[in-house]
């Protein structure tokens, strides 16, 4: 008896989610292409959700922040969102001072508390 072999990575954990890899410098150029990446993988994925790593960048600037503020429009058209994979501090303060949000990988989403938090319900109440 045989049987057919599925095709794609027989290792791979469908629960991982798609990566989008930016380098830099980052020039206008790099928009249109990286905007159509995000909603391919959005697309080809069920996650909802693309990490664009982007420790290889290099320094910050306004073309970054424009870069990651339309990957994160076109992936919330989408349906999606992007998740940053080691940003750099300058980076992350840069993001911070233009009022972009943006999750960075590893922590807690917007709204949750951080693991290991306590959270008091009411007050007076044990924390959970």
């Amino acid at each position: 008896m045989s049987s057919a072999r599925l095709p794609g990575l027989p290792h791979v954990d469908p629960e991982t989610l798609p990566v989008l890899v930016l380098t830099g410098p980052v020039t206008r150029d790099q928009v249109t292409g990286a905007a159509d990446d995000v909603r391919r993988l959005l697309r080809d994925g069920s996650a909802g959700v693309v990490v664009c790593d982007v420790g290889g960048i290099g320094p910050p600037g306004l073309a970054t922040v424009d870069l990651l503020a339309r990957l994160q429009l076109a992936a919330r058209r989408a349906g999606g969102r992007i998740r940053l994979r080691a940003p750099d501090p300058a980076l992350r303060a840069l993001l911070d001072l233009v009022g972009l949000p943006v999750q960075v990988e590893g922590e807690a989403e917007e709204g949750e508390p951080a693991l290991g938090v306590e959270v008091e319900v009411e007050s007076g109440e044990a924390a959970v």
